[in-house]
């Protein structure tokens, strides 16, 4: 299974992850960025790679287990 590393840092709270990925990312009240499922089911790591590659500040980083 693969997971996601976020640079908590790095997030600005744009929302694009969770547009494209919704089951996988969210954000909170104030803006801070969820993680809804990690370590990432497989039928979800496409979803999740997507919302990773749309975020404008490279926050977000899906890794495969190695």
């Amino acid at each position: 299974m693969s997971h996601i590393e976020l640079d908590r840092d790095r997030c600005e709270g744009h929302g694009t992850c969770e547009q494209i990925a919704p089951a996988v990312y969210r954000l909170d009240e104030e803006g801070e960025l969820e993680i809804l499922v990690d370590p990432v089911p497989e039928a979800l790591t496409k979803s999740a790679e997507a919302g990773a590659r749309v975020c404008p500040v490279a926050a977000l980083r899906v890794l495969g287990d190695d």
